[in-house]
């Protein structure tokens, strides 16, 4: 199974590789679009500004990629939140896959934002989440966030119910970092080397 990893210098590369490679998967992190497209499956990993990493997929010409692959993607953190149509941070044009807004997280009740640590996730609904109880704790460390639409595949509420995880097509976005989730983040990583 080769799996291409999305190199735009956007973090948190290390655990996903190494979270992979547990399955005995052949990783690469590339940018070169022709790896990209002949992978089997793609992680679009991420963690920092949405404005410095639409400058760095513009730069690569992955913006214009990503969109059109074919294979199951699955984007992380900010590689999900880039997948959507803007953010709220920096303003930023993101790549359109989904039709939805990411704005930053407004707590009402004197929540800390960011939004950082353990946290359940319900209304589980996609391929991602078989054997995948309800309620399980997933670890999360974000500012920004999308919003439950009609694409959302797994809930999580602080501050406000929010897309932990989002699925379209060949495409599939998770808020929350399934590297760094124990056991069922490794398996929803499994899950997704299954699709």
């Amino acid at each position: 199974m080769k799996i291409a990893i999305i190199d735009y210098k956007a973090g948190n590369i290390k655990s996903v590789e190494a979270a992979l490679k547990r399955f005995g998967c052949n990783t690469t992190l590339t940018k070169d679009p022709q790896i990209i497209t002949a992978a089997d499956k793609v992680v679009f990993p991420g963690v920092g500004h949405a404005g410095a990493a639409l400058e760095a997929l513009h730069a690569a010409g992955l913006d214009t990629l990503i969109p059109a692959l074919k294979q199951p993607v699955l984007g992380i953190c900010l590689g999900m939140q880039m997948m959507c149509r803007h953010s709220e941070e920096g303003d930023t044009p993101c790549l359109g896959i989904f039709d939805a807004e990411v704005v930053k997280f407004r707590p009402n009740n004197g929540e800390k934002i960011p939004h950082m640590g353990w946290n359940q996730i319900s209304a589980l609904k996609s391929p991602l989440f078989e054997g995948i109880p309800e309620g399980s704790f997933m670890y999360f460390v974000h500012s920004y966030m999308v919003p439950v639409f009609e694409h959302t595949a797994a809930q999580c509420g602080y501050a406000q119910d929010f897309s932990a995880a989002i699925a379209r097509d060949n495409f599939y976005g998770c808020q929350f970092h399934p590297e760094k989730s124990g056991n069922i983040g490794l398996q929803i990583l499994e899950n997704f080397i299954k699709l």
